[in-house]
C-alpha cells in the first residue's frame, strides 16, 4: 500500500491511472433515482383521494342524481305545477309496475261507513269497493272500512298515474316536489355564492391590513351577526314582498360572515411567509398581493366551507317556508311542500313523507360529500391513502 501525504501532488504513475479502475464509494446513495411516477400536483391528488372515498363519491353521485331529477321530472310528467283537478284532490301514489306487486297501487282506506252507502252508486262508483276490512254496529247502524280504489272512488281514469300522490287541490306531488328542489337548490347556491363572493373580498381586506381596519371591520361583523335572523327576515318580507329575493337577502345579510373569518385567519397565517414578503419587496401591488399569492392557498378550505354551507341553506329556506316565510304560491319548494303536508299528516301521510325522504337525503349527501372534500383538500393528509 502506498501512503500518499497531505498537500503533496500524486506521482507520475497514479495520476495516469484509467478511470475504469475506479469506483465512487456509495454510489447507490449517492446517485439520484429515477422518477417511477408522474407527478402529482395538489388538486389531482386531493382528486384523487376523494375517489378513493366511496361513500363521498355515491353522496355526489346523488347529489347529481336529485339535481337532474329537479330539472327533467317536471318538463315529462305531463303535469304542471299549478295544474289543479279537485276531482283528484289527495289521491295516494300510484307507480304503472308496483301497483301489481300491491305497493303504491292507489289503494286507500275509508273508515266509518255506512254499509248501505256501498251500494250507492253515486258515492262508490261501480269497482272502487275492493276489501270490506272490519264492520261493527254504532248506535244500530252498521258501519264498516272499506278498502277502495282512491282513483276509481274519485271518478279519476284508470290510465292516470300520480307516482306520489296528489295534494288538496289535485295537483301532482311529484312535479311540485321536483320544481320545489329545483327553487330550493337554486336559492341555496344563489346564496352560497354570494356569502363567498362578500365573505372572501371582506376577510381579505380585513385580514391583509390588520391593525384598526381588523379591528373595525371585525367589530361590525359581530354587530351585524348578533340581528335576529327571524327579524330579519321579516323586515325584507315587509319591505320586497315574500318570494326568492327576499329569502336570498335574509340567508345573505349575516351568512358571509362565517367565511369572512375563516378567509381573515387564513390571511393572518400566510401574509407572514417569505414568498409574500419577497413579492412585496419587489413592489408587488397589494391587490395582486391579496388575489394572487395569498387567496390561492385558501381555496381548499372555502371550497369546503361552501360545500357545508348549501345543505344549510336548503334547512334554512324550508324552515322559512315551514313557518309560513316562505316562496311565494303557487311556487313550490321542499319547505312549502312539508308545511302543507304536516296539516294532513295523520289523514294522508305520503304528502309528507316524499318531501321529508328528499331533504333528508339531500342533507345527508351534501354533508358525507362535504366531509370527504374537507380530507380530500387537507395538505396534511396528501399523499395518504383513504
Amino acid at each position: 500500500m502506498m501512503i500518499i501525504e497531505k498537500g503533496r501532488p500524486l506521482p507520475e504513475s497514479l495520476a495516469n491511472l484509467p478511470d475504469a479502475l475506479f469506483e465512487p464509494v456509495g454510489a447507490a446513495s449517492a446517485q439520484d433515482e429515477a422518477f417511477k411516477t408522474e407527478p402529482v400536483g395538489f388538486y389531482r391528488d386531493a382528486f384523487n383521494r376523494l375517489r378513493k372515498s366511496r361513500l363521498s363519491m355515491i353522496s355526489l353521485y346523488i347529489i347529481i342524481a336529485i339535481i337532474l331529477l329537479a330539472l327533467i321530472v317536471p318538463e315529462i310528467t305531463g303535469y304542471s305545477y299549478t295544474q289543479q283537478n279537485v276531482k283528484a284532490k289527495n289521491l295516494p301514489p300510484k307507480i304503472p309496475v308496483l301497483e301489481n306487486l300491491g305497493i303504491c297501487d292507489g289503494t286507500q282506506v275509508l273508515t266509518n261507513r255506512k254499509k248501505s252507502s256501498l251500494e250507492n252508486p253515486r258515492r262508490f262508483p261501480e269497482g272502487c269497493v275492493l276489501e270490506i276490512l272490519n264492520e261493527y254496529d254504532v248506535n244500530g247502524v252498521t258501519v264498516v272500512d272499506v278498502l277502495v280504489d282512491a282513483y276509481a272512488y274519485s271518478g279519476v281514469p284508470d290510465d292516470e298515474y300520480h307516482w306520489f300522490g296528489t295534494d288538496y287541490l289535485g295537483r301532482d306531488i311529484m312535479t311540485r316536489l321536483f320544481r320545489g328542489t329545483r327553487v330550493s337548490l337554486l336559492i341555496a347556491f344563489i346564496s352560497v355564492l354570494t356569502n363567498l363572493i362578500i365573505g372572501v373580498i371582506y376577510g381579505s381586506i380585513a385580514g391583509y391590513y390588520g391593525g384598526k381596519v381588523d379591528m373595525v371591520m371585525t367589530h361590525f361583523a359581530e354587530v351585524l351577526d348578533g340581528l335576529p335572523y327571524i327579524v330579519v327576515t321579516i323586515l325584507f318580507m315587509i319591505l320586497f314582498g315574500s318570494g326568492m329575493f327576499s329569502i336570498i337577502l335574509a340567508l345573505t345579510v349575516t351568512g358571509w360572515i362565517g367565511t369572512a373569518r375563516l378567509t381573515r385567519a387564513q390571511f393572518y397565517r400566510f401574509k407572514g411567509r417569505e414568498y409574500v414578503l419577497a413579492a412585496r419587496t419587489l413592489g408587488t401591488p397589494d391587490r395582486k398581493l391579496i388575489f394572487r399569492h395569498i387567496l390561492p392557498n385558501t381555496i381548499g378550505p372555502l371550497i369546503t366551507r361552501s360545500m357545508i354551507a348549501i345543505p344549510g341553506a336548503i334547512f334554512s329556506e324550508s324552515f322559512l317556508a315551514y313557518i309560513g316565510l316562505g316562496i311565494k304560491p303557487p311556487e313550490p319548494s321542499i319547505g312549502t311542500l312539508l308545511s302543507v303536508g304536516q296539516d294532513v299528516l295523520l289523514q294522508y301521510p305520503t304528502q309528507t313523507l316524499f318531501p321529508a325522504v328528499l331533504i333528508s337525503v339531500l342533507m345527508i349527501a351534501f354533508n358525507l360529500f362535504s366531509n370527504g372534500l374537507r380530507d380530500a383538500l387537507d395538505p396534511t393528509r396528501r399523499g395518504e391513502d383513504v
